[in-house]
């Protein structure tokens, strides 16, 4: 069923606008999440692969993507934008097998890809310098110009978002890109590869090298010709990536993990909510960065919070990818034994409510049940670190005051959401709470590809998404004229 949908080779590297194996000829396998088989081969990339890469990037920068004006770029990502609303079903489809998402939430994501190359398109001849009152006789005005190469390293558990939040900008800006996507889900990234041929793209503005992050990945982030990096993953290969870019001084943008809570005051409406306090922890298996994990709970309405998500709870399905259900499986058995390891903490605590497993599902799936915890210590290990699963936490609050406390008791900063239906609360837990983005009586506003994304902490430091994302990858400069 894969072969159908599949218009590209998936066994090869793409460079300077062209399909070709990889100099070490080895490969890896991908496999299906839902049944444990083997679905395609890719490249195992190694150092050779990303200099030739890299040094096609530089070429396509001294010519023809690089020559092309603001508007030109602009009018071939939208061709890009349509180019992938064309194929929605096929990256859904491909998408589902490779990840193991439900197949409506991987069309959303392929909606989302769309979306990303339309906005930017947008964007490209809008970003505007400035001109500063100075000394008589002198005319000073800033530039906005692109960093130059840009690597980017992605992780599996949503390609094609942030293929579009980070290629999109980057492209948009000016910069020719390298994509090194995960070696455990990367087939709609290769898909850009041909989609950008179909567009028109200049050879070697985007180049794409699958391969293990020990070496195809450390080879990118070291390569002395790189003049950005962007990354989404943990938060320990974040540490090490931060460290081995600054040894050549290059600018890294992490979106790295998360523990978002939101909190439910007294006042709130529970039942907009209840769908929100579930779904945000549980889309993706709940391995998304930005995952609720922690709900926090006013003891006054606690015990009513408590009944509603449990029964909501109790109803969820976990399917095959094509069976659509609410979740899937995990990205692999490594995966599902990181969830066991963190489960094992929870013997002291009291499960109030799990989903239920299909029939038949295959055994060689790596399927992880959605379990509810409640009257959970802030301070625990189930509340305190990412666990990247489909594992919630229910934490009691008394006031206003401790539940600020408790939100800001982890390492991370990435999402939180506040609701409540008193303005004024509203606004002073917002500033109050430590978090890169903060909703209020929402949660992910629908994704929004406008909405400037990143956290602080362990969450990582510059901004995805929005115009903010574009700053991020160009560069300032001041000019400044004496008439």
């Amino acid at each position: 069923m894969l072969n159908e949908n599949l218009w590209y080779p998936t066994d090869k590297i793409f460079i300077n606008g062209k399909w070709k194996d990889c100099y070490s000829e080895k490969t890896l396998f991908l496999e299906n999440p839902s049944n444990g088989e083997i679905i395609a081969k890719i490249t195992d990339s190694d150092e050779r692969d990303v200099d030739e890469a890299v040094k096609s990037a530089s070429n396509a920068l001294r010519s023809s993507w690089g020559n092309l004006s603001a508007t030109e770029r602009g009018r071939l990502l939208f061709k890009l934008s349509e180019l992938v609303k064309n194929r929605l079903d096929n990256l859904a489809f491909i998408e589902a097998l490779d990840v193991g998402k439900p197949l409506e939430q991987a069309k959303n994501d392929a909606v989302a890809l769309a979306r990303y190359f339309e906005f930017y398109g947008g964007a490209c001849d809008k970003i505007m310098g400035e001109t500063i009152p100075y000394l008589k006789d002198y005319t000073v005005y800033t530039l906005r110009e692109p960093h130059g190469v840009t690597g980017h390293i992605i992780p599996w558990n949503y390609p094609m978002q942030i293929i579009g939040r980070t290629l999109g900008a980057s492209l948009a800006m000016g910069n020719a890109c390298v994509l090194k996507p995960s070696e455990e889900a990367c087939l709609t990234a290769l898909a850009i590869g041909e989609l950008a041929n179909e567009a028109g793209f200049p050879e070697g503005s985007i180049n794409i090298i699958p391969g293990l992050g020990e070496k195809a990945g450390a080879s990118l982030i070291s390569h002395p010709d790189i003049a950005h990096i962007s990354f989404t993953g943990s938060v320990e290969i974040g540490k090490t990536i931060q460290s081995e870019a600054a040894k050549n001084l290059v600018p890294v943008t992490l979106e790295l993990g998360g523990k978002s809570p939101q909190i439910v005051f007294e006042d709130a409406n529970i039942d907009k909510a209840l769908p929100f306090l579930i779904n945000a922890g549980i889309q993706n298996a709940g391995q998304t960065c930005s995952a609720s994990s922690r709900i926090l709970v006013s003891k006054k309405i606690y015990s009513e919070v408590v009944e509603k998500m449990s029964s909501s709870y109790s109803k969820l399905k976990v399917g095959q990818a094509l069976e659509d259900k609410d979740l899937g499986p995990v990205i692999s058995n490594r995966q599902k034994q990181v969830i066991q390891n963190y489960l094992n903490y929870s013997k002291d605590l009291e499960c109030f409510a799990e989903g239920h497993f299909n029939r038949d599902l295959p055994k060689k799936g790596h399927y992880v049940l959605p379990k509810l915890y409640g009257d959970v210590k802030y301070s625990h290990k189930l509340a305190q670190e990412e666990i990247f699963g489909p594992i919630q936490v229910i934490i009691p609050f008394e006031d206003e005051e401790d539940a600020i406390k408790i939100a800001n008791s982890t390492k991370y900063g990435l999402v939180a959401s506040i609701w409540t239906l008193d303005g004024a609360r509203q606004m002073r837990v917002a500033k109050a709470i430590k978090s890169g983005q903060v909703f209020i009586n929402n949660y992910g506003a629908g994704g929004g590809v406008e909405l400037p994304f990143g956290g602080s902490g362990y969450s990582g430091h510059g901004r995805e998404k929005g115009f903010e994302a574009l700053y991020g990858f160009s560069t300032l400069k001041n000019n400044c004229r004496n008439a």
